[in-house]
């Protein structure tokens, strides 16, 4: 899947303070292996994928898809999603 990508200011800082890097949430967004509506929000889809280089852990990205371009605007380890992919 190509499309454009952008990053909240909030999704940037939570990634530093994590230490979740961009390619890890690119890989996400572009290879998922579950996407889901958000149930808050219509605009916002939630992408879920596990990521090797954060010892398997699953992480979930909600983005805004209805937006061009796509606008990150979260993202965290889903312990809830652990074992559930």
């Amino acid at each position: 899947m190509k499309v454009e990508i952008a990053f909240t200011q909030h999704a940037l800082r939570v990634m530093e303070i994590r230490s979740i890097s961009k390619p890890w949430v690119m890989k996400v967004v572009q290879h998922p292996k579950l996407r889901i509506q958000d149930p808050i929000d219509p605009e916002v889809e939630r992408f879920y994928a596990e990521v090797k280089e954060m010892e398997n852990r699953v992480l979930r990205v909600a983005v805004n898809t209805k937006a061009t371009p796509w606008r990150i605007i979260t993202v965290f380890p889903d312990r809830n999603m652990r074992d559930k992919l």
